[in-house]
């Protein structure tokens, strides 16, 4: 499990992209490199980082499914992923 504070830091990150979205589009439209640089750091959706949303785990994160590679074997063991399960051969 990911430590609170990461998980929190990241999701203020997300709600800051959302916020300063369209005012970010507009100053790159114009141009405005300086009035860019005066928007918060943590605006800008790069700073974004995928996770988990069972634990939160940033890293083995596969998009497909929104989870770790650890919760997706899991949960796939138990049967709880549609249309997903273990291979043999």
């Amino acid at each position: 499990m990911a430590r609170k504070s990461l998980i929190a830091r990241n999701e203020k990150r997300m709600r800051l992209a959302e916020k300063y979205a369209k005012k970010r589009t507009e100053l790159k439209e114009r141009g405005d490199w300086e009035g860019l640089q005066k928007l918060p750091r943590n605006s800008c959706p790069v700073r974004i980082r995928n996770r988990c949303f069972i634990t939160g785990r940033s890293r083995g994160y596969l998009r497909q499914f929104g989870m770790s590679r650890i919760c997706l074997r899991e949960q796939a063991a138990k049967g709880h992923v549609p249309g997903l399960r273990k291979s043999s051969w």
